[in-house]
């Protein structure tokens, strides 16, 4: 038996799971690496939607570069050495993961519209459906799981 979906010809036992797409980046701290993470976000936005098919708006997409911006800022300014970005993500979510050398946890500051400055954190789980952060043997990871269909 085949079975249609939307015009589409599948065949039965095609439901295999699909890995989800990974792509991965390294910056030195320098100058300019901020913005470099940031494009390498939009390219992997462009990646998403040609190889899944994942229909992401303008929200999302603008709040996957806040939340990128943010991470690698505080690693960027954190932790004295180089950082990794990783992005995984499906149709459905993406998720976003900084390590640094820094060994030291991030700080979640409670909200104080007065303060200038320190929000980055808040404004990550503001967007997120899920932060996670933990030490690793050579720093710490900051991961943060956002829903492309909300």
């Amino acid at each position: 038996m085949i079975e249609h979906l939307d015009g589409a010809v599948i065949p039965p036992g095609f439901d295999v799971p699909v890995d989800p797409l990974r792509r991965a980046a390294h910056y030195t701290g320098e100058p300019g690496c901020i913005a470099d993470a940031r494009a390498f976000a939009e390219l992997f936005l462009e990646q998403l939607r040609s190889e899944w098919c994942a229909e992401i708006d303008a929200r999302a997409d603008g709040d996957l570069l806040l939340v990128v911006s943010e991470l690698v800022t505080n690693a960027d300014r954190h932790s004295h050495g180089p950082y990794i970005l990783e992005l995984e993500g499906t149709d459905v979510s993406v998720t976003v993961t900084v390590y640094d050398s820094s060994a030291t946890l991030p700080r979640r500051f409670p909200r104080d519209p007065q303060r200038i400055g320190r929000h980055g954190l808040e404004i990550v789980h503001a967007l997120a459906t899920e932060v996670t952060v933990g030490r690793v043997p050579v720093g710490k990871c900051v991961k943060a799981q956002l829903d492309l269909r909300r």
